[in-house]
């Protein structure tokens, strides 16, 4: 059965909601409460493989567990993405590179084992493997572009987030008005709108000074997490599950 939403606008609001709050809660986590980017990425990591688990084990697509195990591998991706950048050492540029090279590897294998990059409709345990794992992997890519952008590109996040509003604004006119592949351009809009959340989230917790609304990690994530909990509300409300309608020779 077919446990993944169909991609509309709503969906992708969604995303964008999800992945902010990722960032401000990620960072409430290893820098609010100091508990640092190496215990925060495993706490984060387990909580991502426990939602993960109910998903793989979940019948058919339900939009609140869906959610949350967005917003974990989102929550998850700020920390070891700050992790990697960071505590090893690697860089924004480095660790988004090695972070490429990862998401190109899984595609690649995903491709050659089920001979498919399908982004709603997979109906394999394997399938939904390599969907999670890059969808991780996006989000942790994600986070250490919306920070080169936002830091080492010098266009502050602003600038950084006007930036990659424009490029999703390409995207959805190939999308519209060429027949470029739809799943490239999912991929490479679901990346995208993760840097666009970094830097939004970034703009709504740092300080006047710093070039942000200065609402903290706590207050920006207690106000997207109200705002994501009342989207998913209303697309658990709307959703209606699939129905398979019999064949002629079966009814009769």
């Amino acid at each position: 059965m077919n446990k993944l939403p169909q991609i509309t606008l709503a969906f992708w609001v969604m995303k964008i909601c999800a992945t902010t709050l990722g960032e401000t809660a990620g960072d409430l986590l290893s820098m609010t409460l100091d508990i640092g980017y190496a215990l925060s990425s495993l706490l984060l990591i387990s909580v991502f493989l426990v939602t993960l688990a109910l998903q793989l084990f979940s019948k058919g697509h339900n939009p609140i567990l869906y959610w949350i195990v967005i917003l974990s591998t989102s929550t998850a991706g700020t920390t070891i993405s700050d992790f990697m950048d960071r505590t090893l050492g690697l860089g924004y540029a480095g660790g988004s590179m090695i972070l490429i090279a990862m998401l190109v590897t899984i595609f690649t294998i995903w491709h050659f084992s089920e001979k498919s990059l399908s982004v709603d409709n997979i109906h394999s345990t394997k399938g939904e493997l390599f969907y999670w794992t890059a969808i991780l992997i996006s989000n942790t890519l994600g986070t250490a572009l919306g920070d080169y952008l936002a830091d080492d590109s010098g266009l502050g996040f602003a600038g950084g987030a006007l930036l990659i509003g424009s490029v999703i604004g390409v995207i959805v006119l190939l999308k519209f008005y060429t027949k470029i592949s739809s799943v490239l351009l999912f991929w490479l809009a679901f990346v995208l709108t993760r840097p666009l959340g970094a830097n939004i989230g970034d703009f709504m917790t740092k300080t006047h000074e710093q070039g942000g609304l200065d609402f903290g990690t706590v207050g920006s994530s207690l106000v997207l997490a109200a705002v994501l909990v009342v989207l998913v509300g209303f697309a658990s409300y709307y959703h209606k599950p699939r129905t398979i309608e019999p064949r002629m020779a079966d009814a009769a």
